[in-house]
């Protein structure tokens, strides 16, 4: 699955979009996670968690929240790691929600 991100994380890459990779790379970390790989789990989703703020639309917050999620449901969820990551994540958010349609 990681090969399948990388091929797909250059920006150069035909049909590339950061929303994808935001959504793959929070999918990766739930399985890292339930893989009991905390240190993976980080690193797919740390390039996530470094989008600037208005890359930050409903459907990359959404998949971090599912991460946040099942990190509160993980063995590892008592960890400092994991507190620190379920504290990141839920920072994470914009402040004011993103427009869920476009203005006329």
């Amino acid at each position: 699955m990681l090969r399948s991100i990388d091929c797909g994380a250059r920006p150069d890459a035909p049909f590339w979009a950061f929303g994808d990779e935001a959504g793959a790379r929070c999918n990766l970390a739930v399985v890292r996670l339930h893989e009991e790989e905390l240190d993976g789990t980080v690193d797919a989703l740390r390039p996530v968690l470094d989008l600037p703020p208005a890359q930050r639309n409903r459907g990359i917050v959404v998949s971090a929240q599912r991460v946040h999620r099942a990190l509160g449901h993980s063995r590892a969820r008592t960890s400092h790691l994991a507190r620190e990551l379920r504290e990141e994540i839920a920072q994470y958010a914009p402040a004011t929600p993103p427009a869920t349609t476009l203005p006329r």
